[in-house]
């Protein structure tokens, strides 16, 4: 699902919830689970990679310097606190993975006109800061997000989008665990147990990515995530 589009954790947080680990480490482990992933469609899209233009490497600027912002708040949220909000946060990416196409449009349209007074690399850059400062603290639905800034570039092949997306995101889980690994926040068991799955369909998914259709993942996702949203937020009353 991330190599393709992204919401995988939609699916793997409620997995790790399900298996009894604490919200807050699941939540912390989410980078250690992902990033196997990530490095492995990245390299499955690596023709693509080849093709992007070296100046959208900046982009990947504010990823590296926002996701540890994102981590280090994640950090001091207090385990209960963070746990009322959870479901809002579901809510929130699945939120996003719902209504990403018409989000995408959305901006597309409004960003175009205003971006003409400036180059739309750096409104696209710094618009992407909190964007990353998001990914560290929660990063669910981190790459629908991803996808529609880097459709305002002149990046039009949807392999290449995807190929810098997932380089953003192994960057921003990466950046995270620089933060999060010197606490106690890292169910390793689990996460390098999930790692192995993310890897090996990180992988599979970029190389199949044009044969699985998309609304029956978005359907099955969305499904997923007010189920779980609904739970989480039942429970904590």
């Amino acid at each position: 699902m991330n190599a393709i589009a992204g919401g995988g954790m939609l699916v793997g947080f409620p997995a790790m919830l399900a298996y009894g680990v604490p919200a807050l480490i699941a939540n912390a482990t989410a980078p250690l689970i992902v990033l196997p992933g990530q490095l492995a469609s990245a390299y499955g899209y690596r023709e693509y990679l080849r093709k992007v233009p070296k100046k959208y490497l900046w982009l990947l600027v504010p990823c590296v310097f926002g996701a540890p912002v994102g981590a280090y708040i994640l950090r001091h949220t207090p385990s209960t606190r963070f746990e009322e909000f959870v479901p809002w946060l579901i809510l929130f990416a699945v939120g996003l993975f719902a209504f990403q196409p018409f989000l995408h449009h959305y901006l597309h349209k409004h960003m175009r006109t205003r971006s003409r007074r400036v180059k739309p690399l750096v409104v696209i850059g710094f618009a992407l800061l909190p964007v990353a400062v998001y990914g560290g603290y929660f990063g669910a639905g981190l790459g629908f997000i991803m996808l529609a800034f880097l459709g305002f570039t002149k990046i039009h092949d949807a392999h290449q989008m995807n190929a810098m997306k997932n380089v953003a995101a192994a960057l921003m889980c990466t950046a995270s665990l620089i933060v999060l690994i010197p606490g106690s926040f890292i169910n390793w068991h689990v996460g390098l147990i999930m790692a192995a799955g993310t890897t090996i369909g990180g992988y599979g998914g970029s190389r199949l990515a044009q044969r699985v259709p998309s609304h029956a993942i978005r359907v099955v996702v969305i499904i997923i995530g007010l189920i779980t949203a609904t739970y989480l937020g039942l429970r904590n009353y």
